[in-house]
């Protein structure tokens, strides 16, 4: 399948965490897709919560440049009869396993096409198919080329039942911010919630509380997400991904 407007950059989107997969993952890309840019956009998602990553993943491509192909690799199904999913969202494409990941992003996009990615190459390893099954479909992809893809429905996904928002800890970043899978927009500004004895009220920036308080704010990627002003909030309020949020 052709192709229109192919994605002319990269970016890797795994649990793959520190270590030889995602440089793997780079290397064969750089020579598969010779000359189309190459981003580790996170390696450090949950493992194995395609659920958490796949609820953070629409916020990551806010502000993003277009057209990009996110290749997205948290597959703890990797080596069973689990299917392969591209999905073209707005400008841009989506690649991974049919596990949930890629739903959130999807249901955001109306037109959103989906397609069950049955091509596989005559050599694939049983545990690193990000390696050996995604990157090359990936580089077919930004040549203009989807092999032996068919259309489905939205509904007939993994996940396809998930809410639209996701009221848990998705994503602990460096500074202990605890990054949720809800939207801020749909949460009014005047809620206030309680989380291991501390009272959360919203703030539009860290700057407005005192050090050390915990509050609840729309980061850059849309999202809701609990900190504390020069403190780590994980430690804090005692969370961590997966754990659930008052709301």
């Amino acid at each position: 399948m052709k192709l229109d407007g192919p994605p002319r950059r990269i970016a890797l989107v795994t649990d793959f965490g520190n270590g030889p997969y995602t440089g793997q993952m780079h290397l064969a890309l750089s020579a598969l897709a010779e000359g189309v840019s190459i981003v580790s956009l996170v390696s450090d998602l949950v493992p194995f919560r395609p659920d958490l990553a796949g609820f953070l993943l629409p916020g990551l491509m806010q502000r993003m440049p277009s057209p990009t192909l996110y290749l997205c690799v948290v597959d703890p199904g990797v080596g069973s009869a689990r299917e392969v999913l591209a999905a073209r969202v707005g400008d841009d494409w989506l690649l991974g396993p049919d596990n949930g990941l890629l739903v959130p992003s999807i249901r955001r996009e109306p037109g959103a096409q989906v397609y069950r990615v049955r091509w596989r190459p005559e050599t694939l390893s049983d545990s690193f198919h990000g390696r050996d099954l995604f990157a090359p479909i990936a580089a077919m992809m930004t040549g203009g080329e989807l092999p032996d893809a068919l259309l489905v429905d939205l509904a007939d996904l993994h996940g396809a039942d998930w809410p639209m928002m996701l009221s848990k800890v998705c994503y602990v970043d460096a500074y202990g911010n605890l990054i949720s899978g809800l939207w801020a927009d749909a949460i009014p500004r005047h809620t206030r919630f309680e989380i291991d004895g501390f009272e959360l009220g919203f703030a539009r920036t860290f700057c407005e509380v005192s050090p050390g308080t915990p509050f609840w704010y729309q980061n850059a990627f849309g999202l809701l997400e609990i900190a504390a002003n020069q403190t780590r909030a994980d430690r804090l309020l005692a969370l961590a991904p997966g754990h659930a949020l008052p709301f």
